[in-house]
């Protein structure tokens, strides 16, 4: 069979009958090729006869610099099957006004910089590179293999401003984000168990989250054999709040007389919140100075590096030893806002020695959390929240 002289490769079935370069824009007329097989562009099956000609105009990849329109002259047909349809053409998709080459040119430099970049670059909207993206994105996530986990960390992070949260679940064996939604009620993560089902619900073995009591109800709700791991770091920041920086605020005030030494007790805020291995030698004497200095002080900081102690235990029986020698020394202590705070944690006991069995933390998701940060700050904030959210689950699809 031989080939129409005005058909090129790169657009198969259209041979071009009029070329136009103007400055910054390329036009090219494209007529259909009378050796092309008309076949129906919604099922492919070979069309019994032609209904009517249309006329669309199509975006195609930039040529020398400027951009390129093609005037296409398309065929509508008569299927069998499905009745009057566009005609079947290889390089662009159906009802689209880009070619297949410049939505995958597009596809690839979107995985690369924001979409704002990428318009600009192509000189196309934001919205339809956003839709692009949101194609490509959509592909690859559901080409990942099915999830089947066993253990799951669960935290949240900021959507937007004004307390708008997000909740993600991650995998904790292969660090896959299998599930984000917006909010961090009960109502807000049961979507994601019901996506489970029972028999995956029943799979799982261990969940690590901080103290939120949301997540801990749901997870008891839909699985009842697994185990709640509270995490260190969220426990040890809560006590700081709660117990350290109301202590050491009582302390400030009854020496509002002595102004010097309130002066030293104001500033060591973040001193007695750091992590005395971290500290200079400057900043440990600086420290010692004000614990020696007041005594409630010095109690609620040792008893913050015993409350650590509660996740390093090696059985069960040593962490229950550890366990009550700390709540005895809370109630002995006779300062209100440690007591208040030991009463508080007493319900969640199970799922601080869980920590024993399931050396599980929030660690994994708390670099990711980083990321996703720097995925929102990249694009300067997203508008829409499941682009977002797609956005996040393709960055992080596991380890194999």
């Amino acid at each position: 069979m031989r080939e129409d002289k005005g058909c090129l490769p790169f657009w198969q079935g259209f041979r071009v009958a009029d070329l136009q370069v103007e400055e910054q824009v390329v036009r090219v007329q494209l007529h259909p090729s009378d050796l092309a097989n008309l076949r129906c562009g919604r099922c492919g099956q070979a069309a019994q006869g032609l209904h009517e000609r249309v006329r669309r105009s199509i975006r195609d990849l930039p040529m020398l610099g400027r951009t390129v329109w093609l005037d296409v002259q398309l065929r509508r047909v008569c299927c069998g099957q499905c009745g009057t349809r566009m005609q079947q053409i290889g390089w662009l998709d159906r009802h689209a006004r880009l070619t297949k080459r410049l939505a995958e040119a597009v596809a690839l430099w979107c995985a690369k910089l924001p979409i704002k970049h990428v318009a600009e670059m192509f000189g196309l909207h934001w919205t339809t590179v956003r839709e692009i993206d949101r194609r490509r994105l959509q592909a690859f996530v559901a080409a990942l293999p099915p999830a089947q986990p066993r253990r799951l960390v669960m935290d949240e992070f900021a959507l937007y401003k004004g307390h708008r949260y997000a909740s993600v679940v991650l995998d904790a064996d292969t660090r896959r984000v299998l599930w984000i939604g917006e909010g961090r009620s009960r109502a807000a993560v049961r979507p994601f168990f019901e996506s489970l089902g029972r028999q995956g619900c029943a799979r799982i073995q261990a969940v690590a989250m901080d103290m939120n009591t949301a997540f801990d109800l749901e997870v008891r709700q839909h699985c009842a054999h697994a185990r709640i791991v509270y995490d260190l770091f969220h426990v040890v920041a809560k006590y700081g709040r709660e117990v350290i920086s109301r202590v050491r605020v009582d302390a400030a005030n009854q020496l509002r007389h002595d102004k010097p030494a309130r002066r030293v007790v104001k500033q060591s805020h973040w001193l007695l919140l750091r992590n005395p291995a971290g500290l200079q030698p400057g900043e440990r004497i600086r420290l010692d100075e004000v614990l020696q200095a007041n005594q409630p002080l010095l109690t609620v900081y040792l008893m913050a590096e015993q409350l650590k102690s509660l996740w390093k235990a090696s059985c069960p029986w040593q962490w229950r030893r550890l366990w009550k020698d700390w709540l005895t020394q809370a109630r002995d202590s006779e300062i209100p806002a440690l007591m208040q705070f030991a009463a508080r944690l007493r319900p969640y006991w199970r799922g601080i020695v869980s920590r024993v069995r399931w050396p599980m933390h929030t660690g994994q998701l708390e670099g990711i959390n980083n990321k996703i940060k720097v995925i929102k700050r990249q694009a300067f904030g997203y508008r829409d929240a499941d682009y977002f959210f797609l956005k996040i689950k393709a960055a992080f699809p596991g380890n194999p």
